[in-house]
């Protein structure tokens, strides 16, 4: 039987092998056959690689950010090859709700190059290119980074029989805030958690951000969706009513919930802004209202939760004045803490949403 199949796989191996060369003892293109007439394929020659120095990259929002991957051939070659470069992407934050977790590890292209060649793809048209400062430099330059242009990067580079991947994480520089409904406490199914980020110029958390956010602090007791689509909540200090006082310090998991039918509040992930928040001097207090049309004569616009909060992490802001926000809740940053000026931690201090007929001031955004 094996006799019989040999001239077959002799035409197979003559259709893949590059110029449509015929094998024979002796060829070489990088990439040597041998043995086959004993049923046996092995491969010398020349290997690719691909690397990166980096596996983790933070950059700002609105900024530029470079993803570092590189390739070599070992041993180096004489003559340079025709390399395809592929650049995919994971997203950490998917706009919509994927239909299934499979869904939800799909990758999608971001570039695709060869040689001088090159195409883009959906949000990043137009955003990307290849570095090339050097020969085998892959790395991938995206500009005026998006909210949601965090995930997982894959430098995929082909050559012929080759295929060598690695990956690089991009993170933004921001905070994890938690955010809750005017209607109160757990209002939101997933997509309405995504939609309330959103409207605070925010997006929702990954678990990584949740996780970090803890590690610096952040204890919240009330349950809130993330990224992934599971439902955590961060405890420095356990106490009965938030997991009990018998379990240790850490993130409080009720695992993956139902996307439509189950509600919950929401942690959501404010990265750095362009312009400038900043609260509005006025002689007199103002409703809610006069809030808004305030900061538009000011030449702004009231400013939404996530840029409060960016503000106060990123940017130092500090005041200790109540001040209207966008959705209608009353906040005010503290960098640092000081008598009647709430908690003895920084923090962005909430009155929640009082009637909007009340007098406070207001944060303006330009």
């Amino acid at each position: 039987m094996l006799s019989q199949l040999r001239p077959l796989l002799a035409v197979c191996l003559y259709l893949q092998l590059p110029g449509g060369q015929g094998w024979f003892p002796g060829y070489s293109n990088g990439f040597h056959y041998q043995d086959i007439t004993n049923g046996n394929v092995y491969f010398n020659g020349v290997s690719l690689h691909v690397e990166s120095p980096e596996h983790s990259v933070s950059a700002t929002r609105g900024g530029s950010v470079i993803l570092p991957c590189h390739y070599h051939y070992e041993p180096e070659l004489s003559t340079p090859r025709k390399t395809r470069v592929k650049w995919s992407w994971l997203p950490a934050n998917p706009i919509s709700a994927p239909a299934s977790l499979e869904a939800f590890a799909k990758e999608t292209d971001v570039m695709v190059a060869m040689g001088n060649r090159h195409r883009s793809y959906g949000s990043f048209r137009g955003r990307v290119r290849l570095r090339r400062s050097a020969p085998g430099d892959m790395s991938l330059v995206i500009n005026e980074l998006h909210l949601n242009d965090t995930g997982r990067y894959r430098c995929e580079v082909i050559d012929g029989l080759e295929d060598e991947s690695v990956t690089v994480e991009l993170e933004l520089r921001g905070v994890v805030f938690p955010y809750y409904s005017q209607k109160g406490r757990y209002h939101y199914n997933f997509l309405g958690a995504q939609q309330a980020c959103k409207d605070q110029e925010a997006t929702l958390a990954t678990f990584e951000q949740l996780y970090a956010a803890w590690e610096e602090g952040l204890d919240w007791c009330n349950a809130g969706w993330l990224a992934d689509g599971t439902v955590q909540y961060p405890i420095t200090v356990p106490r009965d009513g938030c997991g009990g006082v018998d379990l240790a310090p850490g993130l409080r998991s009720y695992g993956q919930r139902h996307r439509f039918l189950q509600r919950y509040d929401v942690f959501c992930f404010a990265a750095s802004v362009k312009g400038d928040v900043y609260f509005l001097k006025q002689p007199t207090r103002l409703n809610f209202t006069e809030a808004v049309e305030a900061c538009a004569s000011n030449g702004s616009q009231i400013a939404k939760v996530g840029q409060l909060y960016s503000a106060w992490r990123l940017m130092g802001l500090d005041r200790c004045d109540a001040g209207w926000l966008a959705d209608g809740s009353v906040r005010y940053p503290i960098t640092k803490a000081r008598p009647n000026c709430g908690p003895l931690e920084p923090g962005v201090r909430s009155f929640g949403f009082p009637p909007l007929h009340q007098k406070f001031g207001v944060y303006c955004y330009r």
